[in-house]
């Protein structure tokens, strides 16, 4: 049985949202939470749900825009994520409130446009797998400790501990970890020379024109770049607007669009009504058809 005060809280939630809806002139989807297998499933109820009820009301939109915050998690998720919204919607854009690390960041570089604030981040694309607790770890981290045993082994400089644990290493695993490395770094060349570059035609100087070859260089030099641990030392590190244009992103501050105010606004009553009716949901969701 709702309480009032849940009521309220979604009576206001929906006409934000859809305020915001006609403002952007998309369908709008917001999650915040870990990227796991299990979202996939759940994300393509939502989004069905979602357009069957835009079918119902006649309210139709060609684009969907994610207001997006996560951790990361998987990226296998990730791309099937990515199948679904393309499924259904032409044009899918990421609002970033906060944050969006990790496979989180290769979701929002998935997308025709970014939008995000001047104190949003994405982060480096170190992808993650589950330890013996179920809880998510960065993979480069354990690729750049092989490489240093390696290199050392090489240079006679290896220790007698630094051997046992090379030693005890699964090598099938670290196979498996390249091998998603390699797979972040393929889904970003792929995404950004589809969505993210297909309006670019021209270079800087607004003489040579862009080729197919030349987008996939620019994606594969940022996927490089993002996945570089020597450049941001941790998996933790924040990204900003300033860095990922330096990197060669052109990302949007919706600060100056006419309807920031309105997803700042509608951001931080969604994480309140959260925190006060779910708290021990370890994610939040919001459609225009469903919320929790």
């Amino acid at each position: 049985m709702n309480l009032p005060f849940e009521d309220k809280m979604k009576g206001m939630l929906m006409k934000h949202l859809l305020d915001l809806e006609g403002k952007l002139n998309a369908d709008i989807l917001c999650y915040n939470g870990d990227i796991t297998p299990s979202l996939v499933q759940i994300f393509k109820k939502m989004i069905e749900e979602l357009k069957t009820a835009a079918g119902e009301s006649g309210i139709k939109h060609d684009a969907l825009s994610v207001i997006l915050t996560t951790p990361g998690g998987d990226i296998g998720a990730v791309e099937r994520i990515v199948d679904v919204m393309r499924h259904h919607y032409a044009v899918v854009n990421f609002i970033i409130p906060d944050i969006a690390m990790s496979a989180g960041t290769i979701l929002a570089l998935s997308g025709d446009d970014i939008y995000m604030s001047y104190t949003s981040a994405l982060g480096p694309i170190d992808p993650q797998t589950t330890n013996a607790k179920g809880e998510y770890v960065p993979i480069r981290g354990y690729l750049d400790k092989v490489r240093e045993f390696v290199k050392k082994s090489n240079d006679n400089t290896l220790t007698n501990a630094e051997f046992i644990m090379l030693r005890e290493l699964d090598l099938a695993k670290i196979s498996q970890y390249e091998k998603i490395c390699d797979l972040a770094t393929d889904l970003l060349k792929r995404w950004l020379s589809n969505y993210k570059f297909k309006t670019w035609s021209k270079m800087e100087n607004g003489v040579e024109t862009i080729t197919k070859k030349m987008k996939e260089e620019r994606a594969a030099a940022i996927a490089e770049k993002l996945g570089d641990n020597s450049l941001w030392l941790t998996h933790g590190r924040y990204i900003n607007i300033q860095r990922l244009t330096e990197l060669g992103l052109k990302i949007k501050d919706y600060g100056n669009e006419p309807w920031g105010k309105d997803v700042e606004e509608y951001y931080q009553m969604m994480n309140s009504y959260h925190n006060s009716i779910n708290p021990n949901i370890p994610w939040s969701l919001h459609t225009r058809a469903f919320i929790i």
